[in-house]
């Protein structure tokens, strides 16, 4: 399936570094400051305004209290030039590690890792450390497609209140979710959150939009806002502002955030958020390298590692969430429970092939080089730890055309 060419990353010039010893600022006791021994520096898309980023920074102030590692912040780090800048500039500042949090950075954090072997350089979302073969280059990602099925089993709990209650009629249970690109990272999501959500109404139907940013609160409120016009009942999201969770509670419409809860500013329509939670990564490559051993190259957390987490529920969700959720999640840690099960959904009418292949070794056309399907379902983040899904599946329209 041809898949859209990627969107040019925004370019923000503000640059925002300071340096935390422990992250808990200065120490003039340099072996209590830094008592693992490790510098690490953390580059970021933008700062504690985008709720992607804030969850990086504070998973990493929270890993570096842990540890005892000494770190180092550049944040607003464009996905260009400026990341090479960046990385090679932690890198001369006596870091021993570097992670950046954004797709965009990739290219350039290999880059830096070929100039510096002596330091390790470790990436969010990115794809090419297992093809790249940089012995001091990493990947990492987690199974936050599990996240997205377990709120997805809320929202459908929340619609069949919604149902019950006469609120709506089982046909107008309509999900709407705002998306940034149609990466496979964002696929992956919203069909899981889709699937947890039939899994619960099985009327329920999904419209997705895109915005084409990762962070535009005025793109985010605007594409919610047409999903709420067009009659969506629900409204979950794919980006990082607080943009459609605000657009909800106006309107009254019951929202799913990402990355952190939004139950204090949106408290009539917060439901639940998913996130991944990156400290036990963080953790882990801190240990690593005190401990002078590898780190590995792909590297994926999932529920049992505490790296995919749901929020605090929301006041408003159905009676009996909390236990269908965590009944959910434990048949998703046994594995009795795939998210990409091949006999919960179809595309164009028809079961997806055993002999399906993704792009997983990715290149430019996107040729797709793996065979994914595996024991009857769609092994999302098996063998690489970033999304692969590409799948459009039944039940799922776009407002607007995605040009995929």
């Amino acid at each position: 399936m041809k898949k859209l060419k990627r969107f040019l990353a925004l370019a923000l010039a503000a640059t925002m570094t300071f340096s935390l010893a422990a992250c808990g600022g200065k120490d003039s006791d340099s072996s209590k400051g830094n008592k693992s021994g490790v510098k690490i520096g953390f580059i970021t898309l933008h700062d504690e305004n985008s709720t992607y980023d804030k969850n990086f920074l504070d998973a990493a102030k929270a890993a570096c209290e842990a540890t005892g590692a000494e770190a180092v912040f550049k944040t607003n780090i464009s996905e260009g030039e400026d990341c090479y800048d960046a990385a090679a500039d932690l890198a001369d500042g006596g870091c021993d590690i570097v992670f950046a949090d954004s797709f965009g950075h990739e290219d350039y954090m290999i880059k830096a890792a070929k100039e510096f072997p002596d330091v390790q350089f470790c990436h969010a979302t990115g794809t090419k450390a297992h093809t790249e073969k940089l012995a001091n280059y990493h990947n990492a990602f987690a199974t936050i497609y599990e996240g997205r099925y377990l709120a997805g089993v809320v929202a459908g709990l929340k619609l069949n209140e919604m149902i019950e209650s006469g609120k709506i009629t089982a046909d107008q249970a309509k999900i709407g979710y705002v998306g940034a690109y149609t990466y496979a990272e964002v696929i992956s999501g919203y069909t899981a959150f889709f699937l947890g959500a039939r899994s619960i109404c099985e009327s329920a139907t999904m419209e997705v939009t895109f915005t084409g940013s990762w962070y535009d609160e005025t793109a985010e409120k605007t594409a919610a806002q047409a999903l709420i016009d067009d009659k969506c009942v629900l409204i979950s999201q794919h980006a990082d502002s607080m943009g459609a969770p605000t657009a909800c509670e106006n309107a009254g419409i019951p929202n799913v955030s990402y990355n952190g809860s939004t139950a204090s500013a949106c408290p009539e329509t917060f439901l639940v958020s998913s996130k991944i939670d990156w400290a036990p990564y963080f953790e882990y490559i801190i240990g690593q390298v005190a401990d002078k051993k590898d780190i590995d190259t792909d590297w994926t957390g999932n529920l049992s590692t505490g790296s995919v987490k749901l929020s605090e529920f929301g006041k408003s969700v159905a009676e009996g969430t909390d236990k269908v959720v965590a009944e959910t999640q434990e048949k998703l840690e046994s594995g009795d429970l795939h998210v990409f099960d091949l006999e919960q959904f179809t595309v164009g009418g028809a079961k997806l092939a055993d002999d399906y292949k993704a792009d997983v070794d990715t290149d430019a056309d996107y040729t797709a080089d793996t065979v994914v399907v595996k024991d009857g379902y769609y092994s999302e983040s098996e063998f690489r730890s970033a999304p692969y899904f590409d799948v459009q599946i039944d039940g799922i329209k776009f407002l607007g055309d995605p040009k995929f």
